[in-house]
């Protein structure tokens, strides 16, 4: 059986949706579940200052590139969690959905990061728990 597949979505999926991912595929089983992000209007790169914050946690976001959200890469996700992208989040058939309304980290100083990727970290260990997709020890 395949893995279930989650996808983060945000504007420029620069931010809360690359953390989430990230933050995901940290916590989730592999074999159980897997995220992926993108954005309806991709930025040319993750923030500095989301990097930072993620970088403070051992995770590395310098390789990560944003990706437009396309029909392709949402065919097959089973969720659709989606941060702050208001009317332009997009509609996918057939799809869960969730809606986290979180600040836009870009430009904020590192303190602020550091308490939204805090939250996204909360929502996610929270859904991977729910959902029995924990990675265990």
């Amino acid at each position: 059986m395949s893995p279930e597949r989650v996808l983060f979505a945000c504007v420029h999926n620069a931010g809360r949706s690359q953390m989430a991912a990230a933050l995901f595929n940290l916590a989730a089983d592999p074999d159980k579940a897997q995220a992926r992000s993108a954005g309806t209007r991709p930025g040319a790169a993750v923030h500095p200052e989301v990097r930072e914050a993620m970088h403070e946690l051992g995770v590395d976001l310098s390789g990560a590139r944003p990706q437009l959200l396309t029909a392709d890469l949402a065919a097959g996700a089973r969720m659709l969690v989606t941060m702050g992208c208001g009317e332009e989040c997009p509609y996918v058939p057939g799809v869960e959905r969730d809606d986290w309304a979180l600040p836009d980290p870009k430009g904020r100083p590192l303190a602020e990061v550091r308490r939204i990727r805090d939250d996204i970290r909360a929502r996610v260990e929270s859904l991977v728990e729910a959902r029995g997709w924990k990675r265990q020890e």
